[in-house]
């Protein structure tokens, strides 16, 4: 009884903050009583430890998308090798940039997403951007039919006749997220906005152009704050820049399940969440013990966990035209608070060369990513300020790609290296894969609870593998599917030889339908998860 009464006055301390005691997650996870936890200091000096790497879940349910190696929640022993991979610059990169005299507000040429946000619209299979318009200026709209040629439509109702700027009153902004809603059941409601104009300002829109008036506002935030949806436990997440002495730039984090609800009265309110620490990388030009901070951290919902984009700070801007130097790393949560970083490399990178669009100042865009077939579609602002304003690369718009799911391969040479999962329950029927072994080979065996192979799922029966796919089915001699192991505990033995394994899932169908989360969408996709499997693939 005292437990529960505890419990229950931790909840009316946070009264708009949803606390549901002892909530088990999707894939097992079980939360404390007290949700969302509450820090005492911020971790600057050691990262922060992962409760559910610790100590996971003796079964993990796998029902929801596809099952990334970022971390070791789902590894009980390997002798492959974890490789991080970075993204390649599309070459025509930056795909978007000022063009227009609305674009150089105050000579400052800008086009570009401060968080904002780009989607793919299944309503009319459009891919949609926000963007800032000008230096602190406007909310730019575009469409593209590809990720990469973009068209500015122009509106009669804009700040100024004839622009594709939207009509949002007063025009002044700084960062701002946009969210295509595809779970709302209010069609008023499918867009959500938040961004920042002297505090934080909320609005719904039906068609992500005309507006609603302020629904709620409050000043006790930073300029640089976002928000996210996270679809697993169905609350919207506040990421709220503050600064302290000794951190820097950090974030506070919020949550509610209903968007743009009066959430927190005083920063205090919140949790003390997300910092840099001694991981994150130094810059040689930047002041001895002048350590990065937290510029920004946005997330959005990637298959079966969460990832989180960290534009971490580590040099203010010089006299020299050179803007600051924010970068984006990588995170990865399966419980939406706690982050494992395990690459602190640069994702999104400035370059050094002082002509590129991306000299400084990389920001991400809202949502995430696009997901384009095979590929990953990541959008970042860049900045470069040195330039004159009449070439319109102030601040633009770049495009970053890398293979789906292709965060982190578990890698296997001219030796074949093993990898078996903890124990996993299901109820789908059909076993995929993303894996790159054109000149290797894999094949997988399950298990029971002793270790032993469950016939006909044994390794002999197993068909060979040889392919470089991001879906490709596991099948056996003697079996159909896997029906015969729906909600049992098994574990999966992988055998690899010469390649990269990604990712592994178990589909309800042959389409390769993972269910999982996929962060703004893509052609193909009908929901903001994937329900079509094959059909999402592009030639």
């Amino acid at each position: 009884m005292l437990r529960f009464a505890m419990t229950l006055f931790a909840c009316l301390l946070l009264a708009a903050v949803p606390c549901l005691a002892g909530e088990t997650l999707y894939n097992g996870i079980e939360l404390p009583d007290a949700w969302p936890p509450r820090p005492t200091a911020f971790a600057r000096d050691e990262p922060t430890t992962t409760p559910y790497l610790v100590k996971p879940p003796k079964v993990i349910s796998i029902d929801v998308g596809r099952q990334l190696f970022v971390d070791d929640f789902l590894i009980e022993q390997t002798t492959l090798k974890r490789t991080f991979h970075q993204p390649r610059w599309h070459e025509k990169s930056p795909v978007l940039r000022a063009e227009h005299s609305w674009e150089k507000w105050r000579d400052q040429p800008f086009a570009a997403p401060f968080s904002d946000g780009v989607w793919y619209d299944p309503a009319d299979k459009t891919i949609k951007m926000w963007y800032l318009v000008g230096t602190g200026a406007f909310f730019g709209y575009a469409t593209s039919p590809d990720g990469i040629t973009w068209t500015k439509p122009i509106f009669e109702d804009g700040r100024l006749r004839k622009t594709n700027t939207l009509d949002i009153r007063p025009e002044s902004r700084d960062s701002s997220t946009l969210w295509l809603d595809l779970e709302e059941k209010d069609p008023a409601r499918r867009f959500k906005l938040m961004y920042y104009r002297s505090g934080l300002q909320f609005r719904t829109s039906a068609d992500g152009i005309h507006f609603s008036d302020v629904i709620w506002s409050t000043k006790s935030s930073g300029d640089r704050s976002t928000f996210f949806y996270n679809p697993f436990r169905k609350v919207w997440v506040y990421s709220i820049r503050t600064g302290r002495r000794g951190i820097g730039r950090c974030r506070y984090y919020g949550e509610h399940t209903t968007f743009a609800a009066k959430a927190w009265e005083r920063i205090d309110d919140l949790s003390m969440w997300a910092c840099a620490d001694k991981l994150d990388r130094v810059r040689e030009e930047t002041f001895e013990g002048d350590l990065p901070d937290l510029y920004n951290l946005d997330a959005t919902p990637y298959e079966s966990l969460m990832l989180g984009l960290f534009v971490i700070h580590s040099k203010v801007a010089d006299d020299k035209g050179r803007p600051k130097i924010n970068h984006v790393t990588l995170g990865y949560s399966r419980d939406g608070f706690h982050w494992h970083r395990p690459d602190r490399r640069a994702f999104l990178n400035v370059s050094e060369d002082r002509e590129a669009w991306n000299y400084g100042n990389v920001q991400p865009a809202g949502g995430g990513c696009l997901v384009m077939g095979d590929k990953l579609y990541f959008y970042c602002s860049g900045r470069n300020s040195h330039k004159v304003p009449d070439d319109g690369s102030g601040g633009s718009t770049g495009l970053a790609l890398l293979r789906r799911d292709g965060f982190a391969s578990l890698d296997a040479g001219d030796e074949t290296g093993t990898l078996t999962t903890r124990p996993v329950r299901f109820t789908g029927t059909q076993l995929f894969v993303n894996v790159n072994a054109p000149r290797g080979e894999l094949r997988v065996e399950v298990l029971d609870e002793a270790g032993k192979a469950i016939e006909p799922f044994t390794l002999a029966n197993c068909q060979t593998v040889t392919t470089d796919s991001t879906l490709a089915p596991i099948t056996w001699k003697g079996a159909t599917d896997l029906s015969a192991l729906k909600g049992k505990a098994v574990r999966f033995r992988f055998h690899l030889t010469r390649g990269k394994l990604y990712a592994f899932w178990v589909s309800p169908d042959k389409s390769g339908a993972s269910h999982g989360y996929i962060a703004a969408g893509g052609p193909g996709f009908t929901s903001n998860r994937d329900t079509v499997g094959k059909a999402s693939l592009r030639d």
